[in-house]
């Protein structure tokens, strides 16, 4: 018998939930960078390389927080 390779029906009831997830774990992990940073024993680069992982962390938030409203207003 061939394998079934239709697309499965998209199911978006639970998107807004696991957004919400989604920026509360970044949001931990932001915070938990901001602790290491106040470890004296970091190298510059490190301090950098984290600094601009949380730039990018603070840019997701942004963009799911949008993507939140989105999915809310959509239902």
């Amino acid at each position: 018998m061939m394998p079934d390779y239709r697309p499965k029906p998209d199911d978006r009831s639970d998107n807004v939930e696991k957004l919400q997830e989604m920026v509360q774990n970044t949001i931990e992990n932001l915070e938990e960078a901001h602790k290491t940073l106040q470890n004296e024993d970091l190298s510059g680069k490190e301090r950098e390389a984290i600094l601009a992982k949380n730039e990018r962390r603070e840019q997701a938030i942004a963009g799911m927080r949008r993507e939140i409203k989105d999915e809310a207003h959509d239902h």
